[in-house]
């Protein structure tokens, strides 16, 4: 069970910080789709709050999508993108009522020849897979207040699928969509409801990815010494923020955290001169190696830096490269 933990005397609002606790264990996988979260009761044990504060949180994720309240059962992890919703929800079949007859058909005369199950769905995706490779166009999708996040995306998922990958704001979504046939909008977990609600109209395809859990990392900021400084360097603003709340929920004040993107040239140099532990994703690594370096001769002993390796979940690159026909 996750232990979430609350900080009493920070500034930020307690129903903040566990809704940003909850938020990450769902866009990180820990929390999976139909997970059922702990009762209020539960959570008002482990974290000290009242259980009022708590349905209010809960309401909140719910609000947003993220969860999904099933009376006299609890609250469930709300699936999403090509995971959530029956065959008969989809908008396609909305607009064509007679296609899934015609799905039906296609696969039992090839039944009827045969085929096994398997040998039928590895026909079907084979077909599909290689039309949608021929007009393939994947779009990442963020709020333009993050596009350092959309930024991260497509530097992973560049070099991962080894096709181009376009960067939309969340704003521009739309008109984006309209001009295009066919499209696999993709985007973090964080952003999938709001997503969601753009492409569906358009008949696009969504696919959530699932952000990496940091555990390596979380486990090492466990074990620093008290009054230690860290750094986090990162693309997204929205990611050095939750990783600031975090930090904050595991270890209070007993760590500073100084936080910067790699384009701030003043704010790295101020950590390379303070932080004992740089911690950076990838697309960002360079920049905090070249400002170690142009302070060399200021810093006794330099910080050691931590490259996070991937932003995207491995199982959710592996899930994209197989939806686009590229595995």
């Amino acid at each position: 069970m996750i232990q979430f933990r609350i900080q009493p005397d920070s500034e930020i609002p307690a129903s903040t910080q566990l809704f940003n606790q909850i938020r990450f264990a769902i866009a990180s996988r820990q929390y999976p789709p139909a997970y059922k979260l702990p009762s209020t009761r539960a959570l008002a044990m482990q974290t000290g709050l009242h259980r009022n504060t708590i349905s209010k949180v809960y309401r909140q994720l719910e609000e947003d999508g993220f969860v999904e309240s099933m009376a006299g059962s609890g609250i469930y992890v709300r699936a999403q993108g090509h995971e959530g919703g029956s065959r008969l929800q989809s908008p396609i079949l909305k607009q064509n009522p007679d296609a899934y007859q015609v799905v039906q058909q296609a696969l039992d005369d090839l039944l009827s020849q045969g085929c096994s199950l398997n040998q039928a769905r590895e026909l079907f995706l084979a077909e599909i897979d290689w039309r949608l490779r021929c007009s393939a166009r994947v779009l990442v999708a963020v709020p333009s207040y993050d596009m350092g996040a959309g930024e991260l995306m497509v530097y992973e998922l560049e070099r991962s699928l080894k096709i181009p990958v376009q960067l939309v704001a969340m704003e521009e979504l739309t008109a984006v969509l309209d001009k295009t046939t066919s499209a696999t909008v993709v985007t973090s977990r964080y952003f999938i409801s709001n997503v969601e609600a753009i492409a569906a109209p358009k008949a696009a395809r969504v696919i959530p990815l699932d952000i990496y859990d940091y555990s390596k990392e979380l486990s090492l900021l466990k074990t620093l010494p008290k009054e230690n400084c860290v750094g986090i360097v990162s693309l997204s603003s929205g990611i050095a923020r939750a990783a600031e709340v975090i930090l904050h929920g595991l270890r209070g004040d007993e760590l500073l955290v100084m936080t910067a993107q790699p384009k701030d040239a003043y704010k790295l140099q101020a950590m390379v001169k303070r932080a004992e532990v740089i911690i950076s994703d990838q697309a960002s690594f360079g920049a905090v190696q070249a400002a170690v370096q142009a302070s060399d001769e200021d810093i006794i002993r330099p910080p050691k830096l931590i490259k996070v390796e991937n932003y995207i979940g491995t199982n959710s690159i592996n899930l994209l490269k197989r939806e686009l026909g590229l595995s």
